[in-house]
């Protein structure tokens, strides 16, 4: 019986070895297939997370060139722009006390630059800070001549500029 009893007991121990494995051989299966998907799921985060960082640092960028930006089209004047060139440096005139205003304007013969004739009256300071913006405007500006003149025994002077815009595009 004893015999009887050892052989249950080997069978009873190869079937729950048996079974052992088998469990194990699951498990382990469904853990590597958790683990590669997680790589998987891991390695999407990463991109996403790239990408997310790539457009951050480009939006910043964007911001960080903004005024540079605003700066370099504010330096040059377009053909189809002139309006706000010609408003730009009547309104300096403003900014400064004097009355100023466009006289003419041409293009040049090689149509490069767009030539400005402007008329300014005021204080001799007035006119003078005028000249000074003028010079120190966004856009390049070269004088072809200045005239400026006091207007008999009053405090008014009178100003004549013609100016050359170089920054000019047609």
């Amino acid at each position: 019986m004893q015999i009887n009893y050892h052989k249950k007991a080997l069978i009873f121990s190869i079937i729950f070895f048996a079974f052992c494995c088998f469990v194990f051989f699951f498990v382990y299966q469904k853990i590597d297939s958790i683990n590669k998907n997680s790589d998987k799921v891991l390695t999407e985060w990463q991109t996403e997370a790239s990408k997310r960082d790539d457009i951050k640092s480009l939006n910043k960028s964007i911001k960080d060139i903004e005024e540079q930006k605003i700066s370099l089209e504010t330096h040059f004047a377009d053909s189809a722009d002139v309006v706000l060139f010609l408003n730009t440096i009547e309104g300096l005139g403003t900014a400064v006390g004097a009355k100023a205003e466009v006289t003419l304007v041409d293009v040049s013969k090689d149509e490069a630059n767009l030539i400005v004739e402007m008329k300014a009256s005021g204080t001799f300071e007035s006119v003078y800070k005028l000249l000074m913006l003028l010079e120190n405007s966004p856009y390049e500006l070269e004088f072809n001549s200045v005239d400026i003149q006091k207007s008999g025994d009053s405090k008014i002077w009178n100003a004549s500029f013609k100016i050359k815009l170089l920054s000019f595009i047609k």
